[in-house]
């Protein structure tokens, strides 16, 4: 009878972590097609103010939006530059570092033992058997078993040089289909493989074609 209450409890446990994920990940997106509309306030004498607020709020909200996986954040970025124009190039840029950095430091502080407790619950074995196999590896031997047991011949090349793997996974269009910005940079740092100034090296400098593109040519670049 214990047992059967146990194996109850396991899966209804199961059951409200998929739907919490499922729900956070259709609210992010609801949030994110319909987030232009807060930028419509046409700009008038008197209304600057409310104007430089919304953007602000707005660009806020692309931040923490970008941070969670599977949310189109490089085309909202991209939104923004064109609605605003080159003015808002830079600060959609820094927002852009602030959100992916989040989802990063995030992704870090998350326990490995709570993504092996996570990965039992959700009968995921083998991924909960190489969880357990690289908790207690520095991040060396953690590279070397992964590479070892990688099982394609372009899997090793990718985790060797992972660094510029992560940029070209930044700036893949669409990339949102394989986690987006924040998905990426979440795994990223759940991964340990990644130092946090390796990392932030790696987004300053894999972001910034866009924005300094638009603050020399214009949003004109972003239709051609």
């Amino acid at each position: 009878m214990e047992n059967g209450q146990t194996a109850t409890g396991i899966r209804w446990r199961r059951i409200v972590i998929i739907v919490c994920v499922i729900t956070l990940l259709i609210a992010a997106n609801l949030v994110a097609r319909n987030y232009i509309d807060v930028l419509s306030l046409p700009i008038r004498p008197g209304n600057e103010d409310a104007v430089h607020r919304t953007i602000m709020i707005s660009a806020a909200l692309y931040a923490i939006l970008l941070a969670v996986p599977f949310v189109p954040g490089a085309e909202i970025g991209v939104a923004l530059i064109v609605m605003l124009g080159p003015r808002i190039a830079l600060l959609v840029y820094l927002c852009t570092l602030a959100g992916l950095s989040l989802s990063f430091i995030l992704g870090r502080l998350i326990p490995i033992k709570a993504l092996i407790h996570l990965a039992k619950d959700l009968k995921l074995e083998r991924t909960r058997r190489l969880l357990e196999d690289i908790e207690p590896l520095n991040k060396k031997e953690r590279l070397d078993l992964l590479i070892g047991r990688a099982p394609r011949r372009m899997l090793p090349l990718l985790l060797r040089y992972r660094y510029l793997a992560l940029a070209a996974a930044l700036n893949i269009p669409g990339n949102y289909v394989i986690g987006g910005g924040g998905g990426i940079a979440l795994f990223a740092g759940v991964s340990r493989l990644f130092s946090v100034p390796g990392f932030f090296v790696t987004i300053i400098l894999a972001v910034s074609p866009v924005p300094i593109a638009v603050m020399i040519f214009g949003t004109g670049i972003l239709s051609d």
